[in-house]
């Protein structure tokens, strides 16, 4: 019997609904592994960024907006909430801290519940537009996923850091789209976290410490972009909201 979706969809679709299922492995991974779990965030963002280039090349479809941000719920919403309730779950017992793992909880909640609301209102105002109003979910999630690799898996701090990220992807304040080579560049550095352990898994050759480097450059990069991005960016042919033109 063929599918109805292989008659209405694209190459660049297929990928968009990979990430989506690369979205629901994280969270399983979470329950077992947190940073197989991050890294599995760290693939569906390559995946998000690699729709995009296939779109470019191969087509669209008119259902391709709405997958990506169907997609990105369960890649970028859910799955980094799911990540930090299992971090804050492994380092403190609902018997013994009951307010943290409680706030651990509710602060995936609401970082869930301000995707869908940003994702939705991208999809309705933004899409094809080369700037978004409010923190992106995939930075938000490149983030937490690069702070758990590398190794910054305190609780009370990936509880704040979420319940900020959820306020933040509703706040008015503008990002810039990467620049290609920048986004290239990224990508490069999330592939390398990502396959670092099967390099380790081949070769003893491969210094312990690359791949916590590779995370603590990810981190950067995003991290740098997320608090710099705004004011400093621009360019390119993108340009400024009128606040921020000189």
């Amino acid at each position: 019997m063929p599918l109805r979706f292989a008659q209405r969809l694209g190459l660049a679709d297929a990928v968009t609904v990979a990430n989506a299922a690369v979205g629901f492995l994280a969270v399983v991974a979470a329950t077992v592994d947190v940073a197989l779990a991050a890294r599995l965030v760290l693939l569906a963002a390559v995946a998000d960024g690699l729709d995009g280039v296939v779109a470019r090349h191969r087509g669209s479809t008119p259902a391709g907006p709405y997958l990506d941000s169907l997609a990105d719920v369960a890649s970028f919403g859910v799955a980094p909430a799911a990540l930090v309730a299992a971090v804050v779950r492994d380092g403190r017992s609902f018997a013994a801290d009951p307010a943290l793992v409680a706030a651990g909880v509710g602060a995936g909640a609401l970082f869930v519940a301000a995707a869908v609301a940003r994702l939705g209102l991208y999809t309705v105002d933004e899409d094809g537009a080369r700037e978004t109003v409010g923190v992106p979910t995939t930075l938000a999630a490149t983030v937490l996923a690069a702070a758990v690799i590398a190794g910054y898996t305190a609780p009370l701090l990936l509880v704040a850091a979420t319940a900020a990220f959820a306020l933040l992807m509703g706040s008015t304040v503008t990002y810039p789209d990467l620049h290609a080579q920048d986004a290239l560049v990224m990508g490069v550095v999330q592939a390398a976290v990502i396959l670092t352990p099967a390099g380790h898994m081949a070769t003893d050759a491969l210094p312990t410490w690359i791949g916590e480097g590779f995370a603590f450059a990810l981190l950067f990069l995003s991290a740098g972009y997320l608090l710099l991005g705004p004011r400093f960016y621009w360019g390119d042919g993108i340009r400024a909201p009128p606040g921020l033109r000189r």
